[in-house]
């Protein structure tokens, strides 16, 4: 799927956008299975009374926006991933079908396969992104998810024990991505690239003086293609200016045996050339891993995600 050109621009800058990856009836199974996920939630909450709007009225990014509003939280019940702070028993999650068939799109592991090789692990390190129009943010929004994201580097926001993986980071637009509604933007890696200094305030990001922000390059993309990550590569999302919601999943791969940075979390066998009857293939084999995971965290002390503090001397 990649030309010898590509490659070459992957390696020497540690990005790259490709179009036309995920097929249009994968994404629309998606976004019908967070559809069916937000009937529910929304119909819930307007049984409670916290929602007023009655759900007939609205579409998916109607409830969403409504939902917003009126302070309930369809963030992680829509994630793919455990939180990074405290995980309860019942800590919420989305694991279905139609996700795990994008994670599994042989157009998407095929791309994968020529970065990293032949055997290639599903990391645990990955989440939903809604981003809802920027003059519809409470003042004080400071998730990642929801709002803009700060400069950061895949590698720096896990765990030390993968600085060694060979990874990367896939970032699918489900929706089109454009300047406008808060697209990715990038800053080429150096040839003598590592890990920057972060710093843990609103979010987990770059210490201030390390990323040029005049040199930034938006990576505008249509859905269905998605940009692809070097793990140092610095990159930040634009805030979304327009009057629509912007949709994107970022999901990671590495190549198997190797640490993902998250351990505590499940990972699995996305594909492998050697070993073809080691891929998981049954999504309700990956619901109940984080099902277990969860169980299981939840009577353990706190595991922090992240390696960095807020009174380093580059965060002063």
């Amino acid at each position: 799927m990649l030309n010898a050109q590509q490659i070459e621009q992957f390696n020497r800058d540690g990005y790259l956008v490709v179009p036309d990856v995920v097929p249009a009836d994968v994404l629309d199974r998606v976004k019908a299975e967070y559809a069916t996920l937000m009937e529910t939630l929304y119909a819930d909450w307007h049984a409670e009374g916290r929602v007023k709007t009655p759900p007939e009225t609205l579409d998916f990014q109607g409830k969403l926006l409504e939902a917003y509003k009126a302070g309930c939280d369809w963030f992680q019940p829509m994630d793919i991933s455990l939180p990074g702070d405290e995980i309860a028993p019942d800590t919420p999650f989305h694991f279905g079908p139609a996700v795990f068939d994008l994670l599994t799109a042989p157009r998407l592991l095929d791309l994968v396969e020529e970065l990293l090789g032949p055997e290639l692990t599903s990391n645990p390190i990955q989440h939903v992104r809604l981003k809802p129009p920027a003059t519809d943010l409470n003042a004080d929004e400071i998730r990642a998810h929801i709002t803009a994201t700060d400069w950061h580097q895949d590698r720096a926001v896990a765990l030390e024990e993968a600085d060694e993986t060979r990874m990367v980071t896939v970032w699918i637009a489900v929706t089109d991505a454009t300047v406008e509604n808060g697209c990715l933007q990038v800053q080429a890696q150096t040839p003598d690239q590592g890990i920057l200094p972060h710093c843990a305030r609103t979010q987990t990001g770059i210490a201030e003086g390390f990323v040029d922000e005049t040199t930034a390059l938006p990576l505008p993309v249509e859905a269905g293609g998605v940009v692809l990550f070097h793990p140092l590569t610095p990159h930040a999302s634009l805030t979304n200016q327009t009057d629509g919601f912007r949709w994107s999943f970022d999901i990671r791969y590495n190549v198997t045996g190797e640490p993902t940075g998250r351990s505590h979390f499940p990972d699995f066998i996305a594909r492998s050339r050697a070993h073809p009857e080691t891929e998981l293939r049954d999504w309700t084999v990956w619901k109940t891993s984080w099902e277990t995971a969860r169980a299981r965290l939840a009577r353990t002390p706190h595991i922090p995600i992240h390696r960095w503090s807020s009174d380093a001397p580059y965060c002063a």
